[in-house]
């Protein structure tokens, strides 16, 4: 049975000292370059937000909303965000300590001004993919483990859709953080996984790989 890790928007806006910064977020880095290590996956895939600057889900693009008020945006509940990972900047960068070989592809998302894209599969309107699905399946995947940043947001809409899609799907625990805007952010996603079907485990189980 064939194997995909899912390495979810490690960038640097998302690490240590980002515009979007994710508390404590560098810790996943040494748990995802010991998973790489282990050499026990088909595909390692990266995530990585790839953003316009024109991007309307960032505060900046409307007047008189502030980071983290809450708007419809063409219908769709949008939580607006500070600038991050804009396409070429430092920010929408990997960051330099994750063990990214060239030969990991990458498939970005959030490139449309006008919907954002939490999951690594899909825009949040569903109406357009990124490509992953059609490649893990091509590749013949049906196992994937998912870890990176943020728990609350990208990696739980990742883990979702992978359910979806019809993937056995783990995420990794020690392996992801959340952005917690509010203090449970994190511990509702988990529950909301699992209800979805997605299963829980840490780095130092036995990955059933």
């Amino acid at each position: 049975m064939k194997t995909a890790l899912i390495i979810v928007d490690v960038q640097n806006d998302f690490c240590e000292g980002g515009a979007l910064e994710v508390k404590n977020g560098n810790e996943v880095i040494v748990v995802i370059n010991e998973l790489i290590k282990t050499n026990k996956f088909d595909e390692i895939i990266a995530t990585q937000d790839w953003h316009p600057k024109n991007h309307k889900s960032f505060a900046s693009n409307h007047k008189n909303k502030n980071v983290y008020d809450v708007i419809k945006l063409n219908g769709i509940t949008q939580v607006l965000w500070p600038d991050h990972c804009v396409q070429r900047k430092k920010g929408s960068r990997f960051h330099k300590d994750l063990n990214l070989d060239k030969k990991f592809k990458v498939f970005k998302k959030g490139t449309n001004p006008e919907i954002d894209s939490y999951s690594g599969f899909y825009d949040n309107d569903h109406k357009s993919s990124t490509g992953l699905s059609e490649y893990l399946k091509k590749k013949k995947v049906e196992k994937v483990y998912i870890t990176g940043l943020a728990t609350d947001y990208c990696v739980k809409f990742t883990a979702i859709d992978s359910i979806k899609e019809g993937f056995s799907t783990f995420v990794i625990k020690d392996a992801v953080k959340g952005v917690n805007i509010n203090k449970r952010d994190s511990q509702i996603a988990f529950a909301d996984m699992k209800i979805a079907g997605v299963r829980l485990l840490t780095s130092k189980q036995n990955l059933n790989i």
